[in-house]
């Protein structure tokens, strides 16, 4: 399979998994609005998600795939699978131990760390702590998960660990339709909706181990020891995790920040979900794809091939996201007061997401960006480089949300997170450049500018656009009619940009069509890809 066909794979499941995601988001904007059940639901979701992505997917994509791969390049299936096994079992009691712990010291930990800002209300408070608890489960569950899409990524098969997500939106959507078709009071929706988080960390569990199995591993637990495969993983994993959190933990500083302002955090959450399409399909997909065939390339020595496979990666990256950073920018209160603007979710709050939304569509390269940089670090088991540079965009957050909050509100803390984004890849890529481990690329030096330009050329259109369609796309017209104005607007907009893309070279039509058609190892003789194809 190609690296485009392999990113179109991860892609499409995310892309499923987001369009399911904003649908779930419209239900609880239409049930919950920015209001306070709202900012305790999304402030106690954030926390098991923080540490899913600092214990589980961080650690195992940057650390896990390398030497799983490494493993069965030197003792075939047999050893990886015994490999597993020892990490199954250390996981596990880890998680276990860290549950229990953080379930009964859940008060102190609301009052300090998730929520400050809610001390001062006790209701808000105490519903928050409730929540926190039945969801921190949750975090045992996806950090398993991770594991198992670990080893199913490094087998090569992306579909199955990429389509697990979905299923929490499809329990939750059904859960948040109950609620507004039986008419349920806030407070009852904000408890079922934290049940069926659990449910579908457990279902999202089964469905991969499934997948591993049927893969030709079984996985057994064994008493937890730290073997020297165990050691080396924990090595690698504690900075890998702390970089691969880190977009997680800037969305919780600005979280503990928010939470001093009624309705932020909820203000922030539906901006997020908007964004985070772009960046889970185009971003995740290169970052979950790129790390294990990099990883395989250096392992056999195939320079030119690693060279091609990252050029190749960000310029696939960048052809998808600018677009999307420019439509962002342009159209972000159109596109929230179309998917959310109904029920408890009022003009007012439109424009306080549609404002971090523009900011954060300025980031979305970024953080696409870095998720391309990384794998150059974390396939050569160098995680620590990459965790310097994220906490010095902690630092840059952190000081920059207590600076604009004040002022800007919640406009304040996206601004700290997209600038922190740009420092993070800026300092990944000066970084590999510096080390002759990202090389020269005409191709790249080349379309890159001219991507730019045709997402300029579109942004522009897109504006005046608006401007003649601005009574179907008012407040007051029906909702169909916002629909199928906004549609019309996206798909205009994409010809535009397509068409000066491929007409200006920015794009090249035949280079897709060779990427697609290509197989594992095509190219040179040596089994290494031409760099510029």
């Amino acid at each position: 399979m190609s690296l485009v066909r392999k990113f179109a794979t991860v892609g499409s499941a995310t892309l499923a998994s987001r369009i399911l995601g904003f649908s779930r988001e419209a239900l609880m904007a239409a049930a919950l609005g920015a209001g306070p059940i709202a900012d305790a639901f999304y402030a106690a979701f954030r926390f098991p998600n923080l540490f899913r992505r600092l214990f589980a997917e961080g650690a195992f994509n940057a650390a896990f795939v390398p030497l799983f791969a490494k493993e069965i390049e030197a003792n075939g299936t047999d050893g990886a699978k015994r490999f597993s096994e020892e990490v199954f079992g250390v996981l596990f009691t880890v998680l276990l131990g860290l549950t229990i712990i953080m379930e009964l010291a859940m008060p102190f930990l609301v009052r300090t760390i998730i929520a400050p800002g809610f001390a001062s209300d006790s209701d808000k408070f105490s519903t928050t702590v409730v929540l926190s608890m039945i969801m921190f489960p949750y975090l045992m569950c996806m950090s398993l998960t991770a594991m198992m899409s670990g080893i199913l990524n490094s087998l090569q098969r992306y579909f199955a660990a990429a389509i697990a997500p979905v299923f929490l939106n499809i329990i939750l959507i059904g859960v948040l339709a109950y609620a507004l078709w039986s008419g349920r009071d806030a407070l009852t929706v904000g408890y079922d909706i934290s049940w069926g988080v659990l449910a579908a960390g457990i279902l999202q569990l089964l469905i991969v181990m499934i997948s591993v199995r049927k893969a030709g591993i079984r996985i057994q637990i064994r008493r937890p020891r730290l073997t020297p495969n165990v050691k080396r993983l924990l090595v690698l994993a504690f900075p890998a995790a702390i970089t691969g959190g880190i977009t997680q933990i800037n969305l919780v500083i600005g979280q503990m920040i928010a939470s001093g302002k009624e309705g932020a955090i909820a203000v922030l959450q539906y901006a997020d979900r908007v964004y985070q399409l772009p960046l889970g399909v185009v971003g995740i997909a290169v970052g979950v794809v790129l790390l294990p065939e990099l990883a395989r390339a250096l392992k056999a020595g195939h320079m030119r091939e690693a060279s091609n496979l990252q050029n190749r990666s960000v310029e696939f990256a960048l052809f998808l996201t600018l677009p999307a950073a420019a439509a962002l920018l342009v159209m972000s209160e159109e596109i929230v007061r179309v998917l959310y603007e109904r029920g408890a979710f009022g003009v007012e709050t439109t424009g306080k997401v549609a404002g971090a939304l523009a900011i954060f569509g300025l980031g979305l390269p970024a953080f696409v960006l870095i998720k391309a940089f990384t794998p150059g670090f974390f396939a050569r088991e160098d995680t620590r480089t990459p965790m310097i540079f994220a906490g010095v965009a902690v630092a840059v957050n952190v000081a920059l949300a207590l600076t604009l909050f004040p002022t800007m509100a919640e406009a304040g803390i996206a601004t700290a997170e997209s600038t922190a984004g740009w420092v993070n890849a800026m300092l990944l890529l000066t970084t590999l450049m510096r080390r002759g481990h990202w090389g020269s690329d005409r191709a790249l030096l080349k379309r890159i500018p001219l991507l730019v330009l045709s997402a300029a050329v579109m942004a522009v259109g897109l504006h005046f656009a608006l401007d003649a369609v601005s009574a179907q796309l008012a407040p007051s017209a029906p909702l169909l009619m916002q629909i199928a104005t906004l549609a019309v607007l996206i798909a205009g907009a994409m010809v535009v940009y397509f068409g000066m893309a491929f007409a200006t070279g920015g794009a090249d039509i035949g280079m897709i069509r060779r990427n697609l058609k290509r197989k594992p190892g095509a190219g040179s003789a040596a089994g290494e890809t031409q760099p510029g194809d």
